[in-house]
């Protein structure tokens, strides 16, 4: 937030912003995408009113996202899958929390750091326990993996245990299909319940590839909690456009947590808002427009990948470790004095964890960066 108003007050012109987190195309802006202003044109001609759609949001919206994201998934036929539609991924996290804190009379959740600003407080809003542990190596620019799997097994019964399905923010770290097939394993063995915080499908190597993880889980677990956003895949920001999907063990009780969910949607929010899904819903449920949009969004992951593939070849101290990451996020190797350097004197703007979105920068402003971020790792010297 500070990054973003100190941002906002400077008139330096070809300042760059790498702290906020949506996806910008190659001119610097948030392009509404093609599919989503065909879908919404549909809707305006077709749209006879707009009354409330229910704590549970609209259920074609739901099932069409199930559909585009686990197509042919085993719990999701056997009606084990829960699903609402919420104000977001944000809301879709809240309310897995909320119906989750229900259930468990000592509620704990376990987040490795760095992680997303929100998800502590949110949890704690809850009332859930948060205990952390290290995610992400510096260093190497990899997950710590021993210590992941350290914190499940020193985890109880019960547990919650937080996972970024793909993306990671901030770091963009990835674990590896082995890795992602033995915590699967540790997870069940320990009886723990993960919570996907699934943000980014399709940023980094296709809607496919990028919910793999996510679907193992969900088939391999007998409980699962899964908070969906519409945001970064469809560029609906602004929306808030999202899904909780919530794996039980049995049909009878997915339909409790379904109701159950939906009950306790109506004193949070009452009913989601409907644009954002309706434009999901009419772009899945046409063949057309949904090719429309998996080309645009190949576009952007490709594009995310080429400044990715700039990033680590510059020669920047710890560049090459950002080749083995994905999507939006990187964290830059910078000590607090070099971040307030690159504001101050070349109008660059981040995290002061380091974190930058990569989707800042594009041909017209990335060399200046280049040459920035040399100086201020001590690559090189000031001009």
């Amino acid at each position: 937030m500070e990054v973003g108003r100190l941002f906002r007050a400077d008139d330096r012109e070809g300042k760059i912003d790498l702290g906020v987190g949506t996806y910008r195309n190659g001119a610097g802006r948030i392009e509404v995408m093609a599919a989503v202003k065909n879908a919404e044109r549909r809707l305006l001609e077709s749209q006879t009113g707009k009354g409330y759609v229910g704590p549970g949001g609209d259920p074609a919206f739901c099932d069409h996202l199930a559909r585009a994201l686990f197509p042919e998934l085993g719990p999701m036929a056997d009606g084990q899958l829960a699903l609402i539609q919420t104000p977001g991924g944000t809301g879709a996290y809240r309310l897995g929390l909320e119906l989750a804190a229900l259930r468990s009379p000592s509620p704990r959740l376990i987040i490795g750091t760095p992680t997303w600003p929100n998800h502590i407080p949110t949890a704690e809003r809850v009332g859930l326990r948060c205990t952390t542990y290290r995610h992400y190596d510096p260093i190497s620019g990899a997950v710590d993996f021993d210590a992941m799997l350290a914190s499940v097994k020193a985890a109880h019964p019960g547990d919650l245990f937080l996972i970024h399905g793909c993306c990671h923010n901030p770091t963009g770290a990835i674990l590896d299909p082995s890795q992602w097939r033995a915590l699967a394993a540790a997870l069940l063995e320990a009886r723990l319940v993960p919570i996907v915080d699934l943000a980014y499908a399709g940023m980094a190597a296709g809607i496919t590839a990028d919910v793999e993880a996510t679907r193992q889980l969900v088939e391999t677990l007998p409980e699962a909690i899964i908070a969906i956003s519409c945001s970064k895949s469809f560029g609906l920001y602004s929306e808030r456009t999202g899904m909780l999907a919530v794996r039980a063990a049995s049909m009878a009780a997915a339909d409790a947590c379904r109701k159950t969910a939906e009950s306790l949607a109506r004193s949070l929010w009452s009913n989601p808002p409907d644009h954002g899904a309706a434009i999901v819903r009419t772009i899945l449920a046409d063949s057309g427009l949904t090719s429309v949009w998996s080309n645009e969004l190949r576009d952007m992951r490709l594009r995310l990948a080429s400044i990715r593939a700039r990033l680590a070849s510059a020669g920047f101290p710890g560049a090459n470790r950002l080749a083995a990451q994905e999507g939006l996020f990187a964290m830059l190797d910078l000590t607090p004095a070099a971040i307030a350097a690159m504001r101050e004197h070349h109008a660059i703007y981040m995290d002061p964890s380091g974190r930058i979105n990569i989707a800042g920068l594009n041909d017209h402003n990335i060399e200046r960066f280049l040459s920035a971020i040399r100086v201020a790792s001590g690559a090189t010297e000031p001009m």
